[in-house]
């Protein structure tokens, strides 16, 4: 398990696998490809072979054809057969006619309808008398056609091996007698020789897949059993491997099968060869993979293990360590970048230790902080109790809504519901009004439906404060609007208007990207920017801009739309 999870041995694996695969593949593909282009100029050869063959036997069977036609056209020789005339000059003469483009491929005879050889174009008839209920003669008087048989006339060149016959009528329609052709074993090979390659053999197989003719002795007596087991079975003439490809056509008027045995493109000797040059290539490319393997893996072993001992060490937190670049190379700057990170570790952890001990005092800090808003409201709690009992209302009221505002402000939460930040606002008004003795007006638009949408704590009371230190100083009747709408169902704007002396230019437009510096004086708006920006992104925020006619000023903010009882609206 360990040697698997080794770098050196997947670094061997890799280079094995980088050199072999490739090789394999291209040396297997090249041989598919080779085998495939042989296979295939050797059936188109066969092919054209065959339709050659098949040529020449509809060549053939269309000579018998005319031949046949024309003697029972004739006038003499019918009623010769039928009724014994002499008329042999006639008839002889007939029979020359009508075979002449046929004579030298096969044998004519006439036979009367007893099955009585009459005529031939032949000196001797093949067979002095022929039975009429079964044979040849029989498949003829069946039909009007052209019918053929297998015969089996022996051994040697002029043995009869295929009939065919035809019945002839006289002109009323009686039986008057038989043509016969004979087909010999010279014929097929004087027909056939040299339609089919030098290197291939051709078998003429009846429509039972019996021998007829064969261009090898051979192939009668072992090629046809083999075929007609093979189409039997259901199988393809040729399985992968054999010594020899087949190719077959048919001669449908005659019922003659061609096949064309022929040699494989490649046979096991080209493949044993091919294979063996092939595992020979294989061999020397593992032999070249190992030795450059062992050569790079000695040269990325050992920094690499340097680097992984020194990773130990920092397990340990032991941040002193050093891993020197000894080549430079990518693992000479993987270990000055190694280096680096160890001394920026370094840093951060001291850092870190110093964050976290300003953090601690922060929190002292805050701590101590939260006592005083505590005796703030106690006290303003007090101030309001005297202020009643000596009558001073203003006072009792301002007590009031401050400590509410500062309750308010130190309470832990960080988002409240819309309608209650508008009371702290109108909290904060109430103050404002006794201050400048009710010198401006103030009112709110909020539908009841966006009541309870959650918006950051004490964000309207710094951008009512700025519109009212912008407003209502110096303006007869001033006023103070405050206005809530959802767009859609994921933005909520809120809208702060009011009708003082407007804005300077270099205020209106989008809050966002303004520093401090540039917002002095306007602190609040600054503050509540940020915070709107921080919580809901950069699309998000404050734009300032002037009522209309220039008259006031305009304090939009829009954050996102959601309620306490909702994720979003």
């Amino acid at each position: 398990m360990k040697l698997a999870r080794s770098f050196r041995t997947r670094l061997f694996a890799g280079f094995l696998l980088a050199s072999l695969l490739p090789l394999l593949l291209c040396s297997a593909m090249l041989l598919q490809i080779f085998r495939l282009r042989m296979d295939a100029q050797a059936d188109t050869e066969s092919r054209e072979q065959l339709d050659h063959v098949i040529s020449v036997l509809d060549n053939l069977y269309d000579g018998f054809r005319q031949t046949s036609q024309a003697l029972k056209a004739s006038p003499y020789v019918a009623p010769a057969l039928a009724q014994g005339q002499a008329e042999s000059s006639m008839v002889y003469s007939e029979l020359y006619s009508a075979t002449e483009g046929s004579r030298s491929n096969a044998q004519f005879d006439l036979y009367d309808r007893d099955g009585n050889w009459r005529y031939s174009t032949k000196s001797l008839p093949i067979y002095d008398q022929l039975p009429i209920h079964w044979g040849i003669l029989h498949a003829a008087r069946q039909t009007d056609a052209l019918v053929f048989s297998q015969i089996d006339g022996g051994e040697g060149n002029s043995a009869p091996l295929f009939q065919g016959a035809v019945q002839l009528k006289t002109f009323d329609g009686q039986e008057a007698g038989y043509l016969v052709i004979t087909i010999t074993r010279s014929n097929f090979y004087q027909l056939l020789d040299g339609t089919y390659g030098s290197q291939s053999d051709l078998l003429l197989l009846n429509r039972y897949w019996r021998p007829v003719y064969a261009s090898s002795s051979s192939l009668s007596s072992a090629l046809a059993p083999m075929l007609r087991e093979q189409l039997l079975t259901g199988n393809s003439l040729h399985q992968e491997g054999d010594e020899f490809a087949y190719t077959v056509a048919v001669q449908e008027e005659m019922g003659l099968y061609a096949v064309i045995q022929r040699p494989q493109a490649l046979n096991q000797d080209t493949r044993r060869l091919l294979t063996t040059v092939t595992a020979g290539s294989a061999l020397v490319c593992v032999g070249i993979s190992v030795l450059m393997g062992l050569r790079l893996s000695r040269q990325m072993f050992y920094p690499i293990e340097r680097l992984h001992s020194a990773i130990g060490e920092v397990a340990q937190n032991n941040l002193d360590v050093y891993v020197p670049p000894y080549r430079d190379d990518e693992l000479g700057q993987l270990a000055q970048r190694f280096n680096g990170m160890l001394v920026a570790l370094k840093h951060n952890q001291e850092q870190l230790v110093e964050n976290q001990r300003e953090l601690n005092q922060a929190q002292i800090r805050m701590l101590q902080a939260q006592l005083n808003p505590h005796f703030l409201c106690n006290t303003l709690d007090t101030m309001k109790w005297i202020s009643k009992i000596n009558q001073v209302p203003q006072v009792a009221l301002m007590s009031t809504n401050l400590a509410d505002i500062l309750r308010f402000c130190i309470s832990p939460e960080e988002f409240v519901p819309l309608h209650r930040e508008v009371e702290i606002l109108k909290r904060y008004i109430e103050i404002q009004k006794i201050r400048l003795s009710d010198a401006f007006s103030f009112d709110t638009d909020i539908p009841p439906e966006l009541e309870d949408c959650l918006v950051p704590k004490m964000i309207l009371q710094p951008i009512v404060e700025n519109a009212i230190l912008r407003g209502p100083a110096g303006v007869i009747n001033g006023a103070i609007h405050v206005t809530a709408r959802g767009h859609g169902r994921t933005v909520l704007q809120i809208v702060v208007t009011n009708n003082g002396n407007g804005l300077p230019q270099d205020m209106t437009g989008a809050y966002a990207h303004r520093n401090r510096e540039l917002s002095r004086g306007h602190l609040g708006l600054y503050n509540v920017d940020t915070i709107l920006r921080k919580y809901y992104g950069e699309d998000f925020g404050l734009y300032l801009s002037a009522g209309p006619g220039g008259q006031g000023a305009v304090v939009s903010a829009t954050l996102p739309l959601r309620k306490e009882e909702e994720t979003e609206c």
